[in-house]
């Protein structure tokens, strides 16, 4: 029977059977709040994603779109992930696509080596230890044309460069550094974006709808509506680090997390503060009507290894019934679920918070909350560094049912940083990092 996706463009199963994908299990206490290995917390399934190219991906969804994969593996999909209705079954996105970084004459240049990659959907269905593509939705403008991964905006993003940092790229004002993912009632999906950062509405074919994104950005040359609806302090985002986390709430409002502090006044303040926002925007009113202050944990509290602040993220964010929230703080090498409840009264849209003049700002304050900031109040649930099997870099996290979530990893492709990610013939040196998802059982429920 015809469903809201029916008539896309899907990724021939030729492809999407040929080579599996792979995912991983586990289990993991709740309400704790020590470091120490709880005997509840344990892994109960484990697999790994399998190798398709990316360029055979890629074509099958739009022909013609990557020349040249560079050896390149589907990668990334652990941006995020969403029930997708079915047991076993979730949406994915992937991320910008591969990308790099090479230091030239003692600057880094951020390199695209598949740069005609579109970000797209991926429907993954995991099943013993395998995970299998099953459906892949290209993310296209509103002519038909690919949205790519590319930065959109001279001066504001980083440069892109070809694979060997040569060569610079165009920018697209198209592109998007897709992350979260959630996908409404009627079909359709919303998406978030690291680098306006914004809020992006997608039909159930890959269309962009509509692009939200701060006041006063400026974003012209699009292909697709934009709308700015979004507060003019997120402006002052880290570079690659815009929104990131994404969750629906029971009635449909969706709860966006930036995923490090803002560069307020600027970039040393940022690096510094342990002080992010989420933003609460309702698709029926097409508007944000509520802003929170959330406080990270130190760093080595999160991360024992890690002594650098600018390293803590918010990668995820899970709506876990009413207005609460399971909320990621983590490293490239740790991670910790906090719960948190949403109260409008703690809201700060609107305020001196959100005047890029007021000072000091949200992010300069050492205590926010003696300051009189609402600061959200939080729970430790489980820190992930203590279950064996669990993988690192976790970056999308979905609910499976009352007392078990599923975690998935991002792989970046693949790709590692420096010169030595290609060999002379320009195929990439894998890193050898797989794309991994993880059943997590939470003994008390949420």
């Amino acid at each position: 029977m015809p469903t809201p996706d029916s008539g896309r463009r899907r990724i021939p199963r030729s492809v999407a059977r040929g080579l599996p994908l792979a995912v991983a299990a586990a289990l993991v206490a709740a309400g704790t709040v020590a470091a120490a290995p709880s005997p509840d917390v344990r892994v109960v399934r484990t697999a790994t994603l399998g190798e398709i190219p990316l360029g055979a991906f890629s074509n099958a969804l739009l022909p013609g779109s990557v020349d040249d994969d560079h050896g390149v593996k589907l990668g990334g999909i652990g941006s995020d992930m969403y029930p997708a209705g079915r047991e076993g079954e979730f949406w994915t996105v992937t991320d910008r696509g591969p990308n790099g970084q090479i230091k030239v004459d003692g600057a880094k240049r951020r390199t695209f080596p598949v740069p005609g990659f579109d970000p797209a959907i991926v429907r993954i269905r995991v099943s013993q230890d395998t995970v299998q593509v099953i459906d892949a939705i290209p993310l296209t403008t509103s002519s038909g044309k690919a949205v790519t991964g590319l930065p959109d905006q001279r001066g504001r993003d980083e440069a892109p460069y070809t694979y060997d940092a040569k060569t610079p790229l165009p920018y697209d004002p198209d592109g998007l550094d897709t992350e979260g993912i959630v996908r409404a009632a009627d079909g359709t999906f919303w998406l978030v974006d690291e680098y306006g950062p914004s809020l992006v509405h997608v039909s159930a074919r890959g269309e962009v709808l509509t692009r939200y994104v701060p006041e006063g950005l400026g974003l012209t040359g699009t292909d697709y509506p934009v709308v700015e609806a979004l507060p003019s302090v997120f402006l002052h985002r880290k570079a690659n680090r815009g929104f990131e986390g994404l969750a629906q709430l029971p009635g449909g409002d969706l709860v966006m997390a930036l995923q490090s502090p803002l560069s307020l006044p600027d970039a040393g303040t940022g690096n510094a503060s342990r002080t992010t926002r989420l933003l609460r925007f309702s698709p029926r009113a097409k508007a944000v009507t509520a802003e929170y202050a959330y406080r990270f944990d130190p760093v080595n509290v999160v991360d024992p290894g890690e002594d650098d602040t600018s390293e803590l993220k918010i990668s995820s964010v899970v709506a876990v019934g009413g207005d609460r929230l399971l909320v990621e703080e983590r490293t490239d090498k740790a991670a910790r679920l906090q719960l948190v409840r949403l109260d409008r009264t703690s809201s700060i849209l609107g305020g001196p918070w959100d005047d890029d003049s007021t000072s000091p700002s949200l992010e300069q304050l050492d205590d926010p909350a003696s300051a009189g900031v609402p600061v959200l109040s939080k729970r430790l649930v489980v820190d992930l560094n203590t279950v064996d099997g669990v993988p690192q870099k976790i970056e999308g996290i979905a609910r499976v049912d009352h007392d078990t979530l599923a975690l998935v990893n991002d792989n970046d492709f693949g790709m590692t940083d420096g010169a030595g990610a290609f060999d002379g013939q320009g195929r990439l040196v894998d890193s050898g990092i797989r794309t991994t998802v993880v059943y997590v059982r939470l003994p008390k429920g949420l």
